[in-house]
């Protein structure tokens, strides 16, 4: 298990990264809450379809990243490890790549806003303005990724937490400041923004030249490390248009067919998924060095161990999130943003719903991932995922409401989490099918035993009062905790849990 697999590093880093996603969630959330005050609905639906635009134009770095993310974590599992030769060669790549990725956002993306996207004629150059700013923060984004990839592999999470926190009050900080200019609020915000992020990579960039000796001013291009890494992410480029596609082609799609408010309104639930996927992504990221490391130590069984325990625990880490906020909703919606825009209650339960499958999703990638073999993963799971974008379009197209989308994308994670994936973790790492599917069942199961008592308790009680609310939310707590200690972990698991929080709390 892993209190006991030597690494007391993941429960550190696990530790530090949950408590800056805590700080990162309250101040996010609020940030959300006041931007669509200050922007309104309209404004606030335009910036994200642009932002939209955008993503889905960078799509190429994601899979650069990953590579690059992959390949330094494997290389520091070596005996003799070549770091800086390899993070100078994907530096370089990863500014080419941003240079070339300017130059076609520019061109397409223009023709995109102009030509297809539903934008008020006296908006459209607010949202071009706008554009322009998230291009250039994307540049930086990208040329940032290598430096990411570092403090990863050398599991500086600590690092994150603080650096993360700064950018999250930044951030709020000039939601706030936004009322100080006499200009227009968009075109501010896309700015503001874009300086923000700059000055974040700049943090990021400089702690890293100061700790990691391979980020210094070393100008090596090997094309042997080039091209291994080139293969690794030319694979995962088809997995990464294709996300990139489901998530930010579906906001284009939507605002063809429905008002800028609307977006809106899939934006709101999008960042209740993208905050609880961070979650997930904390814990993620404190585990995946090393599974891959023991991978590349050849240490196959302790790798196989980890990156199985982790998924169950990933999924049980989100369930204790998901279902007080699934039950608890609306209460929760109108802390955060005071009035509820229309539609948006089924639109975050179906986005909470789908990010526990995601984690299925996300987890049982990482063996793939460690073993470097990604091109069945890249070809079958992009072939499924593209699908969601085209049925969007004719369900749409059919008369259904917008709602429609966020059912096709519950189904489409399930099916991949629980079906598609752990088929080519089989076939590729070769662990069990049958073992991977009986500890996806449990989850599921675990997760709907938690949920039924809270939720029928929520239907009894007035939730949209204190005395309710707390009652319910105390209720979620236990129940999902109680189920997933008696159920989901076994014997030992919470012999040693115990020992360690005696160990810690207890005097």
């Amino acid at each position: 298990m892993m209190i006991d697999s030597g690494n007391k590093r993941i429960a550190k880093n696990t530790l530090f990264l949950y408590m800056r996603m805590m700080l990162i969630m309250i101040v996010t959330l609020y940030a959300s809450r006041v931007t669509l005050r200050v922007l309104g609905v309209d404004d606030y639906g335009i910036y994200q379809t642009v932002g939209g635009v955008v993503f889905f134009l960078a799509f190429l770095s994601n899979a650069l990243g990953s590579g690059t993310s992959r390949f330094l974590t494997y290389e520091m599992g070596k005996e003799k490890p070549k770091m800086g030769a390899l993070f100078s060669t994907v530096n370089l790549a990863h500014i080419v790549l941003a240079v070339f990725i300017v130059i076609v956002g520019e061109v397409v993306g223009l023709w995109v806003i102009n030509n297809k996207l539903v934008i008020p004629e006296d908006r459209m150059d607010a949202a071009i303005l706008a554009f322009h700013f998230s291009m250039v923060g994307t540049f930086f984004q990208i040329t940032q990724i290598p430096y990411n990839a570092v403090i990863i592999a050398h599991e500086r999470m600590i690092v994150f937490a603080w650096i993360s926190i700064y950018e999250a009050v930044v951030k709020l900080g000039l939601v706030f400041v936004l009322h100080i200019f006499d200009y227009d609020k968009l075109v501010v915000y896309a700015a503001l923004m874009a300086v923000a992020t700059i000055s974040v990579m700049e943090i990021y960039r400089i702690y890293c030249r100061i700790v990691f000796p391979e980020t210094r001013s070393i100008i090596i291009f090997d094309r042997s490390m080039f091209k291994e890494v080139a293969s690794f992410a030319s694979w995962h480029l088809l997995s990464s248009s294709a996300a990139s596609l489901a998530n930010q082609g579906i906001t284009i799609v939507t605002n063809m067919f429905f008002s800028p408010a609307v977006v809106a309104v899939r934006s709101l639930a999008l960042k209740i998924n993208e905050t609880l996927t961070s979650f997930m992504g904390n814990f993620r990221t404190a585990v995946n060095p090393q599974i891959v490391k023991k991978y590349a130590a050849n240490d196959r069984e302790g790798s196989k161990r980890l990156a199985l325990l982790s998924t169950s625990y990933t999924f049980y880490l989100m369930l204790m999130i998901v279902i007080p906020l699934f039950v608890l909703v609306e209460p929760a919606l109108r802390i955060w943003l005071e009035e509820i825009p229309d539609g948006l209650v089924p639109f975050v339960q179906l986005a909470l719903v789908q990010v526990l499958f995601q984690s299925f999703d996300t987890s049982l990638y990482v063996p793939i991932y460690a073993n470097g073999r990604i091109k069945e993963n890249a070809i079958i799971s992009p072939l499924f995922d593209s699908l969601q974008l085209p049925l969007i379009y004719i369900l749409f197209k059919m008369g259904y409401p917008p709602i429609a989308l966020a059912w096709v994308c519950v189904f489409a994670y399930a099916i991949l989490g629980m079906i598609i994936k752990p088929v080519i973790v089989h076939y590729i790492v070769g662990y069990s099918f049958l073992e991977i599917i009986r500890i996806e069942i449990k989850c599921v199961l675990i997760g709907l035993i938690s949920f039924a008592f809270p939720y029928v308790v929520s239907r009894w009680l007035d939730v949209n009062i204190i005395s309710g609310f707390s009652v319910v939310l105390m209720i979620s707590l236990i129940s999902t905790v109680a189920f997933v200690w008696f159920l989901g972990l076994d014997r030992a698991t919470r012999e040693h849990l115990l020992k360690w929080l005696t160990d810690k709390f207890m005097i």
